[in-house]
């Protein structure tokens, strides 16, 4: 049965400014910024939350159905996915669009100036959850404003369990919209930043927000997680990263790990395990699909780290 990823597809541009910013921006001319900087270096990513988190998803073993919006510039990452067996059926095609994408630009000191288009992205709400079949489970990532508040009511109406994941669209939602969410969702997973602003907008406690779903994960960086289940706060370990090269999609591989966790029926421990050992491999490489795995190698890391095989 397939797990329905409700998010974005996007490109990720990163350019590299050999120097730093502090050195050409004049803080007494702010109010008539005009500067430009010049990057010999840029690579282009294939990201968004949907396509990173189908792509750990399906590494593992599991089995992820993209819902999608992408513009005309989408033919590279189409032949990226037929490459990598997963499925376009509801990857939406929106004429007239370019395909949401992010330009990055770092500088020596690991300042970054971003600018983001949401292009198609704006047009998720024209995907519907019942168009997909065979669903057991989904997310709602990040995506347009309106897609995510119809595919968490459509989850719902569907009587499909589902994440809410909110990550960096959470800004969009105010109080009672987001509890909106938390009451919809079966699990609600956010970062240590997005806990304490779900906390400012809702009013509401984590502990709070915990009784509503059955289970809430906080996602704490190098220094784990924390999985609040039936009364009970676990407290998940990080795994060895083989380095620390590029956080870019981490939280999405830890998402594809909770998703494969709770589609198999494995107990919170394993799971927050399992997800913490994904975002450690892929922290090791650049962007947020260039890493690999098999199913193997996962055991056998996870082993190394935990000293139990999850499987």
């Amino acid at each position: 049965m397939h797990t329905l990823i409700c998010g974005s597809i996007a490109y990720d541009n990163i350019m590299v400014f050999p120097g730093r910013f502090k050195e050409h921006i004049l803080a007494e001319k702010l109010h008539v910024l005009n500067v430009a900087f010049l990057v010999p270096e840029m690579r282009r990513e294939y990201g968004g939350c949907a396509g990173n988190i189908a792509y750990n998803l399906q590494l593992l073993g599991g089995m992820p159905q993209i819902m999608a919006t992408v513009g005309d510039d989408a033919q590279p990452y189409a032949a990226r996915l037929d490459n990598l067996k997963l499925s376009q059926q509801h990857v939406r095609h929106v004429a007239g669009t370019f395909t949401a994408q992010a330009f990055i630009t770092t500088d020596l000191d690991d300042n970054q100036i971003t600018a983001f288009h949401p292009g198609a992205m704006g047009e998720s709400h024209r995907n519907h959850v019942a168009d997909a079949k065979n669903v057991t489970l989904g997310i709602v990532a990040p995506d347009g404003r309106d897609g995510m508040l119809q595919h968490a009511r459509e989850f719902k109406e569907a009587g499909i369990p589902f994440i809410f994941d909110p990550g960096q669209g959470l800004p969009m939602f105010n109080g009672e919209e987001l509890l909106g969410f938390v009451r919809q969702a079966e699990y609600l997973t956010v970062n240590d930043y997005e806990a304490q602003m779900l906390q400012d907008r809702t009013g509401r406690t984590l502990d709070d927000l915990a009784r509503e779903v059955k289970a809430l994960i906080v996602t704490l960086g190098a220094q784990g997680s924390l999985i609040y289940t039936a009364g009970k706060q676990l407290e998940i370990p990080c795994a060895r990263p083989e380095a620390v090269v590029d956080p870019t999609g981490c939280g999405d591989a830890y998402r594809a790990g909770l998703l494969y966790g709770i589609a198999n029926g494995l107990d919170w421990q394993l799971t927050g395990r399992l997800a913490s050992l994904l975002g450690a491999v892929k922290i090791a490489q650049r962007g947020g699909q260039n890493h690999e795995f098999t199913r193997d190698e996962i055991a056998a890391r996870y082993k190394q780290n935990f000293g139990s095989t999850p499987w």
